[in-house]
């Protein structure tokens, strides 16, 4: 990693402090990638960002003796899982302001067994629209070697107690249509 792609990070449990101390995000995003860092699925799976940007999420992972398979690999569900929540991420942060996003469809392809102590995810957007955004995340062992490529879709919902109305104006257009 070059100098000028570090980024300072503060260990702790809390959601915020396993972000990039710099991130160029509204705060309602902000706000919610700290708490989906800080329970579930992040947390059980010690989810660090290294770089935080609509245009891409980059991600360690710390392997413990929970996310081992019978033959002292990385389970493949766990693979999948960081991706999820790495793409799930990459899609919060180009979120209209009241609006939530679940995974619609995950895809798997891997290439190498998950071996080490920590392994890297770096999601990029295929697609960010209205009403989905695709990420494809690129999880990788320490030593460079690629472990998997996973392809997701995201839709982009509006969240519980927002007003329709509120939705961005290609929504409001679409839906005065019928689309």
């Amino acid at each position: 990693m070059t100098a000028s792609r570090k980024t300072k990070s503060v260990n702790t449990r809390s959601g915020a402090a396993r972000m990039p101390a710099k991130v160029a995000l509204p705060q309602a995003n902000r706000e919610m990638i700290a708490h989906s860092l800080s329970v579930g699925m992040c947390r059980a799976l010690k989810v660090r960002l290294t770089r935080l940007a609509r245009k891409g999420v980059d991600a360690e992972m710390t392997v413990n003796d929970d996310h081992i398979n019978r033959t002292g690999r990385v389970n493949g569900g766990v693979l999948m899982a960081f991706a999820d929540v790495i793409g799930a991420i990459g899609t919060v942060a180009n979120l209209p302001e009241g609006y939530r996003t679940t995974t619609l469809e995950s895809k798997t392809n891997f290439f190498a067994a998950g071996a080490g102590p920590r392994r890297r995810a770096s999601s990029v957007p295929l697609h960010i629209g209205r009403t989905t955004m695709v990420w494809q995340t690129t999880i990788s062992n320490l030593d460079g070697t690629r472990v998997a490529i996973v392809t997701q879709t995201q839709i982009v919902i509006p969240a519980a107690g927002s007003r329709p109305d509120k939705a961005p104006a290609a929504g409001r257009a679409a839906r005065s249509r019928g689309g």
